[in-house]
């Protein structure tokens, strides 16, 4: 079974959807929007899988416990995890460093993906087989001045995996996924013009897809990658390679 954290809406949705369409059963997390999770547990069902809704804040640690409680009593031991939830923040001013924002932004992407991690880890070890993986950002391998709090917090997220890779290894695999810019809600935070100069400025000449996300994250939680962890897949349409 999977737990696709942050699945209503946007990436976790496609992830979820796509999931189902290889058979999976698939655990849905969502923190607010009940309606939204409920169209994505519709199209998951579609293809003939178990599925769940499951509401939670994954920043609070008693919120956690009890998604992966509800999660494995409802669908069972979850093999598989995807760690997708977060929040995306753009300031005015580079240095309007708000306190209550950075706060959210860290709780959420940071905090958000260690605790789902450190509740499944210990029945992982137990049947010795895990695969994890964690959405990150390619805000987290450069200089992103114009969202440091994001940026700070997506960095974390792939040394949070890194480090954790080589602890429970052999028998769990944890690896980082980073997104350039996808077509999402989140997208919206970003103007027409801004938009404009990523797309100017990437190699493929687009913006991602978030089916270009979830197969990348297929092949990581499948036996094809089976050589690979601790790593962060750049999905970004070759941005990161200019200069």
């Amino acid at each position: 079974m999977v737990l696709v954290t942050g699945a209503s809406r946007g990436i976790g949705k496609v992830i979820a959807i796509e999931l189902a369409k290889c058979g999976a059963s698939v655990a849905i997390n969502y923190n607010s929007n009940k309606r939204l999770a409920k169209i994505t547990l519709k199209s998951v069902r579609s293809y003939g899988v178990n599925a769940e809704i499951i509401k939670a804040n994954v920043s609070e640690e008693k919120e956690v416990k009890y998604l992966i409680r509800e999660a494995e009593k409802k669908l069972g031991p979850i093999d598989l995890l995807v760690t997708n939830a977060g929040v995306l923040h753009l300031p005015k001013d580079a240095l309007d460093l708000n306190y209550k924002i950075w706060k959210k932004i860290m709780s959420t992407n940071v905090d958000g993906t260690l605790l789902p991690i450190k509740e499944v880890i210990p029945g992982m070890i137990k049947r010795k087989f895990g695969r994890i993986v964690c959405i990150s950002s390619i805000a987290g391998l450069g200089k992103r001045p114009n969202m440091i709090a994001y940026a700070t917090s997506k960095a974390s997220v792939i040394a949070l995996a890194r480090n954790l890779a080589e602890a429970v290894a052999p028998y769990i695999r944890i690896n980082t996924v980073a997104p350039g810019l996808i077509e999402t809600d989140m997208a919206k935070e970003f103007s027409k013009e801004a938009k404009k100069n990523i797309i100017l400025n990437t190699p493929l000449k687009r913006l991602g897809t978030s089916e270009d996300i979830a197969n990348t994250v297929i092949y990581l939680l499948s036996e094809q990658s089976s050589f690979i962890t601790g790593q962060t897949l750049i999905v970004d349409g070759g941005k990161v390679v200019l200069p």
